[in-house]
């Protein structure tokens, strides 16, 4: 599975309850067009969705379920229910925060990553800092993503893409480093790639249309102000 992405766009189709493209049957669409555009894998959230993709488009998915609880601020496959629900599908990968947080109901990582490699499928570490890709790797994830880089309140803060945990982590880890998180135009994937990334993934500036639509409209906005 992991070399199917080397080098390759992955394309994350997600839209949330209070999103207007919230819909399995769109997501599936949304993950066809990705497809023929050259996208190489989808990373989606929600069981229904995962299915509904892996139907439409056959393509390799990297899976997740979020899902708020009150006694943490991980939201990325929390504990071992989003794990199962998970595993009723076929993705191939499965993705979890593996951020240094408190996770809901005292969850362990470790424990985890030994369940999702017990049920035969790949993990996805989605880190924050340099310090938590080096401790994903070293609990076994099978590779890390940036995703969460600027989405915790220690972590680099920015509006463009973090390369610099990018490039540090591809060149201390022996796993995988996959690009994630602000990565808005060709020219930011570029530099993904040129700091060692594995694979990348681009998500709402290919597939949030309501996203894409308000950069154009704050030009405008800026021309008249």
């Amino acid at each position: 599975m992991l070399k199917k992405i080397k080098g390759k766009l992955i394309v994350s189709c997600q839209a949330l309850e209070n999103e207007p493209l919230h819909s399995s049957f769109i997501m599936g669409r949304m993950a066809l067009a990705a497809k023929m555009g050259g996208a190489a894998a989808i990373r989606a959230q929600s069981s229904e969705d995962i299915k509904e993709i892996k139907k439409v488009t056959g393509l390799p998915v990297i899976g997740l379920v979020k899902r708020n609880y009150e006694d943490s601020d991980i939201y990325i496959t929390p504990t071992k229910q989003e794990i199962d629900e998970l595993l009723t599908t076929e993705c191939e990968i499965i993705a979890l925060d593996a951020t240094t947080r408190k996770r809901p109901s005292s969850h362990n990582l470790k424990e985890l990553v030994d369940y999702i490699h017990k049920n035969k499928r790949l993990v996805m570490g989605d880190i924050s800092t340099i310090a938590e890709g080096i401790n994903a790797e070293i609990l076994g994830v099978d590779c890390v993503s940036t995703t969460l880089s600027g989405y915790t309140p220690y972590s680099k803060q920015g509006d463009s893409v973090d390369l610099e945990i990018i490039e540090k982590l591809s060149n201390r880890l022996y796993i995988p480093v996959i690009g994630e998180g602000k990565i808005s135009t060709p020219s930011d994937l570029k530099k993904v790639f040129e700091c060692g990334a594995y694979a990348a993934v681009v998500g709402g500036a290919i597939t949030r249309p309501q996203l894409i639509t308000a950069k154009f409209v704050d030009v405008i906005n800026s021309e008249r102000s």
